[in-house]
């Protein structure tokens, strides 16, 4: 079924991408003129296809997934562009205290809580509905669901825009006191889906910004460290491959950068990857104060994982999962984490696509 949003730079058709335990998976389709397309389904709200044009017209697609629902349910599954909540990243200990009531949120990371738990925003079929060209994607994340307080109505507006722009708009609101800290988890590789750890090593990184959250084993210590003068610092951009193995006591990135911004809640430039080889630029913009900077390094470097253009192995494609800070909930020098009654959780990510001809 196609639906037109009138300006016929921009077609969104919808269709059905399996099912499970007899319900349908609705999956959308984006393309616009410029013969960029985005994938969407409603279970997990993953981002499950973006196909860009090279500088040679060449189209491919630009991010890991797989090729059936099954993929998405397996095991196999590293969050391969979901919608992550309701906390994305690490509740160190799985533990929490909020106005002076501790929770014991599920451990799926260890100790830790990871992307929201066992049965995060990630292993749900969403409400939906269109919107002229956006498709609105709703759920309802019940007081205590995995651990967490209050009754949280979540709400994510996905769209395609005619000029290369995949807009996500995040919006929540809560009866009680709660941490929320959603997120897309989308890994990308600019030379296309399949290419590996060789493709990604040839992109160029830039990312504003001057700091980062110090960690030990991935839980954040509280320290705030400058980049300058390290192999975090992509002020002044930096080939991957150049870099990537000399990150201290790691497997490449995997860190929390502390965006360089004016006001809160204002949308800033987080990050730039160019590759120069297929031409392909992906600009991030957001008004989170941070983004998650990662690059596949806990994928198998076997070939356990088959996505749908061959094998996920390490260093496949990276991420940058614009957020607040990982474990702000511990830190009283990050930046709020605690959504309260009455306010609204808003966050603002466009992933934009420049083809360099």
């Amino acid at each position: 079924m196609g639906i037109s949003d009138g300006s016929k730079k921009v077609l969104l058709s919808e269709d059905t991408f399996g099912k499970i335990k007899d319900k349908p998976v609705t999956r959308f389709t984006w393309t616009n003129t410029n013969n960029v397309s985005v994938q969407l389904i409603t279970y997990g709200g993953y981002i499950t296809s973006i196909k860009v044009p090279d500088k040679d017209g060449n189209i491919e697609d630009v991010v890991i997934g797989f090729k059936d629902i099954e993929g998405y349910l397996s095991p196999q599954n590293r969050y391969f562009g979901a919608t992550v909540g309701r906390v994305a990243n690490r509740i160190a200990g799985a533990s929490m205290t909020i106005e002076g009531t501790t929770y014991k949120v599920t451990a799926n990371n260890g100790v830790n809580q990871l992307h929201g738990g066992l049965k995060g925003f990630d292993k749900v079929i969403w409400n939906h509905y269109v919107k002229g060209k956006q498709v609105v994607l709703s759920y309802h994340s019940s007081d205590l669901e995995e651990g967490h307080p209050g009754d949280l109505v979540v709400n994510v507006t996905f769209e395609l825009t005619a000029d290369n722009e995949i807009l996500i708009d995040y919006q929540a609101t809560t009866t009680k006191p709660t941490c929320v800290n959603l997120t897309n988890h989308s890994y990308f590789n600019l030379a296309g889906n399949g290419k590996g750890a060789a493709g990604l090593y040839d992109h160029v990184v830039a990312i504003n910004a001057d700091r980062i959250t110090e960690t030990n084993a991935g839980i954040p210590t509280g320290k705030i460290l400058p980049v300058s003068g390290t192999v975090f610092d992509f002020r002044i951009p930096k080939r991957l491959g150049d870099v990537i193995n000399n990150v201290p006591n790691a497997a490449g990135y995997d860190n929390n950068f502390c965006i360089i911004r004016g006001t809160e809640q204002e949308t800033t430039f987080v990050a730039k990857i160019d590759h120069p080889k297929s031409g392909r630029t992906l600009e991030v913009y957001s008004n989170q104060p941070g983004v998650q900077f990662y690059t596949g390094n806990a994928l198998p470097e076997d070939k356990s994982v088959t996505g749908k253009d061959g094998y996920i192995q390490k260093h496949a494609a990276f991420c940058l999962e614009t957020q607040i800070y990982p474990d702000a909930i511990h830190h009283k020098n990050f930046p709020q984490v605690v959504l309260y009654p009455g306010e609204r959780y808003h966050h603002t990510c466009t992933y934009k696509f420049v083809i360099n001809v």
